[in-house]
């Protein structure tokens, strides 16, 4: 799980700060994701299993704010989402 940055904002250029910045959060939204499905997985408390799932959805909300604001700083981001796209659509013949 990411409990410290992997990276040193401070040395990537300042053109690249926000988006770097941006790529983080949305590892840290993933992050929680992905804790909050596994422990729910892992209990047996209907209760909060229910929790741990809504929380993990809100966290889904918000990788997707993060993402929108990276798709709106890195252009050749939104290009190879698109290329990626195309491709998988290319192999699953869809």
């Amino acid at each position: 799980m990411l409990s410290e940055k992997p990276i040193k904002i401070e040395k990537v250029g300042k053109k690249f700060t926000d988006r770097e910045i941006l790529r983080l959060a949305i590892i840290a939204e993933l992050d929680a994701v992905s804790l909050y499905e596994q422990l729910a997985a892992a209990t047996e408390n209907e209760s909060l299993r229910e929790v741990l799932l809504d929380v993990a959805k809100e966290e889904k909300t918000h990788m997707g704010e993060f993402h929108t604001l990276l798709l709106r700083e890195d252009k050749e981001q939104v290009e190879e989402l698109q290329r990626g796209k195309e491709e998988v659509e290319e192999e699953l013949g869809i």
